[in-house]
């Protein structure tokens, strides 16, 4: 078995595999159902987001529109950077085994299901308030730009960290009408901690992505990772402790945000470039992080403590 064996999107009998029909599989691939890590660090900063707004506690019908947005966006994301990276993904050791490298599924069905997914989100547009619905519509050139961004720029994770984040600022908007200072600043957190995580993630494909001339900041930092992601970890942890002070939040939302930092700063003492299995359970560590966001914002709503 090869280091990153265990890394790889490859065919295994799961969940997938054994509850949905084999035409359906390689779709419910393609939109990472299978990997719902993705999922969480959507949706967690999101519901953070939406206790923090809510004047007393979010309504269920928004909970609801937010997390299938989330769903479906994450999903719809997964798509279109596979479509654009079908050409690249079957010579990248973790990602060999996707359905359009493979063959399993052919571009133009890869596209009409892309089609599908943005229609099922556009059906939640309804349920928005106009400024959130403009907010939504803004998210989609981000969605389409990143998988094209490692083309050129060192950057792409701060765009994937925009777009996975934009719940945060539609959570606002929806729940109050407007964007404060202190939910931008969230979001930048929000941002920067995607660009710290993702940046562990990315260095699973470093070799890879060297081969193929694609770019990612795990490359541009090289053996300064550890650093770099500690900066990035610390403006995110600065924004929200910034948020949480434009809040007014209680002491408990701080003593979590404590928690948060210990967490993060566990993942950068143990970040080893040269050790992908490693960086890859980091990555999917943050979880974990976006666990005890939540856990502050639910905190500081409530005036637990």
């Amino acid at each position: 078995m090869t280091q990153t064996e265990d890394l790889t999107d490859i065919h295994r009998a799961d969940w997938v595999e054994i509850c949905l029909p084999r035409r359906w599989q390689p779709y419910a691939r393609l939109a990472r159902i299978d990997r719902p890590v993705g999922i969480w660090l959507t949706l967690l900063p999101c519901l953070a987001a939406l206790v923090q707004a809510a004047t007393s506690w979010p309504e269920p019908k928004r909970l609801l529109v937010f997390s299938l947005g989330a769903l479906i966006m994450r999903s719809a994301g997964s798509t279109a950077n596979d479509i654009a990276d079908r050409n690249f993904d079957g010579h990248v050791e973790r990602t060999r085994f996707r359905p359009l490298a493979t063959g399993r599924l052919r571009t133009r069905h890869a596209l009409i299901f892309l089609v599908a997914q943005l229609v099922l989100a556009a059906g939640l547009l309804p349920f928005l308030n106009h400024l959130t619905q403009s907010l939504a519509i803004g998210l989609l050139p981000l969605v389409f730009a990143y998988p094209f961004c490692k083309r050129f720029t060192h950057w792409p994770q701060v765009i994937l960290g925009a777009a996975f984040n934009w719940g945060m600022l539609m959570a606002w908007s929806d729940s109050r009408g407007f964007v404060p200072l202190g939910a931008i600043m969230m979001w930048l957190g929000a941002v920067a901690w995607q660009v710290g995580y993702d940046t562990v993630y990315a260095y699973v494909d470093m070799k890879d992505d060297r081969k193929l001339s694609l770019r990612s900041t795990a490359i541009l930092f090289g053996n300064q990772g550890r650093f770099w992601v500690g900066v990035f970890y610390l403006f995110a942890v600065a924004g929200w402790v910034f948020a949480g002070w434009s809040f007014s939040a209680p002491p408990g939302y701080f003593i979590v945000l404590v928690f948060v930092s210990l967490h993060l700063g566990w993942q950068v003492y143990k970040l080893d470039i040269t050790r992908p299995t490693l960086n890859f359970n980091l990555f999917r560590a943050n979880v974990a992080t976006g666990g005890l966001l939540l856990l502050a914002s639910i905190i500081g709503q409530l005036h637990l403590f």
